[in-house]
């Protein structure tokens, strides 16, 4: 079972603890919450099996999107990509900031950003990655956590691109033992580049914020 099911079904046996305490004080019918429990359950069930959890992550993030500082790591994290990616010479295409866009795009996860692989795909054709592009797209992978991580503290998101960068490296021929100190490796690297070009950061989450276009993102970050 995916994890996003498995959060889906706590999040119905929660509703069901909430109504079974609060229901006989709001005068609320037992009818509504068994409906509503029966409806995350459907969900859970079905997305596992048909949507490979696409589709409860959909909900999860509609879900989460009522906290504002959720909304806010989203763009911080989407924008660390961006920045990082730009600033080492790999083009972006696009970006989403919820899980519909993501998933309108073919996207996994809450939101993303495109880039332009035309260049490391003829590398993968010829057989050989040279260490220059392995480190750009290391970096990149990590941009997001560190962006999360220098505003906020601390990074909730970033699963998904820890496990793009270890299957890169495991491809490779990397040893799973320094995946982890790869790992601390890339994120000081990607650290380091956003602190440095700070301003241009800020001025890129403004924008993403508004929903302004790549182009006009890029003309604020050039």
């Amino acid at each position: 079972m995916s994890q996003t099911a498995i959060n889906l079904i706590a999040i119905s046996i929660f509703l069901m603890t909430l109504s079974t305490l609060l229901g006989p004080l709001i005068n609320l019918s037992p009818t509504i919450p068994a409906l509503t429990i029966m409806g995350f359950l459907g969900i859970a069930t079905v997305d596992n099996f048909s949507f490979q959890g696409k589709g409860g992550t959909i909900v999860l993030d509609w879900l989460a999107r009522f906290s504002p500082e959720y909304k806010e790591r989203i763009i911080h994290h989407e924008a660390g990509h961006f920045l990082v990616a730009h600033l080492l010479g790999i083009p972006v295409t696009g970006y989403t900031l919820s899980a519909w866009e993501a998933w309108k795009l073919g996207q996994p996860g809450q939101g993303g950003v495109i880039l332009e692989d035309s260049e490391i795909a003829k590398q993968l054709e010829k057989g050989k990655i040279t260490v220059s592009m392995t480190d750009r797209y290391c970096n990149i992978w990590m941009a997001g956590i560190a962006a999360e991580m220098l505003v906020f503290k601390s990074a909730e998101g970033g699963g998904d691109d820890k496990a793009k960068l270890n299957q890169f490296l495991a491809a490779l021929g990397f040893e799973e033992k320094v995946f982890e100190q790869k790992q601390r490796f890339h994120l000081l690297q990607a650290k380091n580049l956003i602190q440095e070009n700070w301003d241009k950061y800020q001025s890129l989450v403004d924008a993403m914020r508004k929903g302004v276009d790549v182009k006009e993102c890029k003309k604020m970050i050039a």
